[in-house]
């Protein structure tokens, strides 16, 4: 049964030595992001699982011990799953595939929290996966251990400005309002109900992660909150708090 969890946004930019010079810009969101995960740690789950997306290929399980690097972006920064970083090196040393970036992004949130509360666990789910395939993937979640806690790593539109990863687009603002609604009150009708074309169309990586803790909700009364939101670079980003 899902007993808590926190949705965070997943730009690497979250990580100082990626955003180097620019790296006070997202103090908030890292300060909610550790707030997020701190109720994570308090609501004692069994199991924890982190959900991200990816743009194709790559979807699937990642078991703890799996590694991931923001060498991509330039830093010798290594993550994994349920371990201490590793000073860099190969991301998958042990074998395991290496981990998408939305969920290197999570095991370095949960690496800086100091995480030891749970067991965990990767999920990655395709942008493009259907809400009815997103729902079905939270309920097996759910239904793995007596207490479940999620951390959901996905972004917003990426069209909010000129400058935005997808430029302007004027559809956008409206759809991380009601994003930002439905993850700030805990709302798994609202999530279910997203528009996926719309969210395909504005870059919305989110919206795939969203569905799978819509799904895991379903039925568990859990209230929520939203602690953090935010368009910077022209993206939407949230933090929210499930419990």
């Amino acid at each position: 049964m899902l007993v808590a969890a926190a949705v965070c946004p997943c730009p690497p930019l979250l990580v100082p030595e990626v955003a180097t010079g620019a790296a006070q810009e997202l103090d908030a969101a890292r300060a909610a992001c550790a707030d997020a995960v701190g109720l994570l740690a308090a609501a004692r789950p069994d199991r924890l699982y982190v959900v991200g997306a990816v743009p194709e290929g790559g979807h699937g399980v990642y078991p703890a011990g799996s590694a991931g690097s923001f060498a991509g972006f330039g830093v010798d920064v290594s993550v994994r799953l349920g371990e201490r970083p590793t000073g860099g090196g190969a991301a998958a040393a042990d074998g395991h595939r290496p981990l998408p970036a939305s969920l290197t992004v999570g095991a370095w949130l949960l690496d800086r929290a100091r995480w030891a509360a749970a067991p965990i666990e990767g999920l990655a789910v395709e942008e493009t996966a259907t809400p009815d395939v997103c729902a079905g993937l939270g309920r097996g979640l759910a239904d793995s251990a007596g207490r479940v806690a999620l951390l959901v790593m996905g972004d917003g539109s990426a069209c909010r400005t000129v400058k935005a990863p997808g430029y302007l687009d004027e559809r956008a603002e409206g759809f991380d309002a009601a994003a930002g609604r439905a993850l700030g009150t805990a709302d798994v009708a609202a999530l279910l109900a997203m528009d996926t074309e719309l969210a395909y169309e504005l870059k919305a990586a989110g919206r795939a992660p969203w569905q799978v803790l819509a799904g895991a909700a379903e039925g568990a009364g859990l209230d929520g909150r939203l602690l953090f939101e935010a368009a910077p670079y022209g993206v939407g980003y949230f933090v929210a708090a499930w419990s």
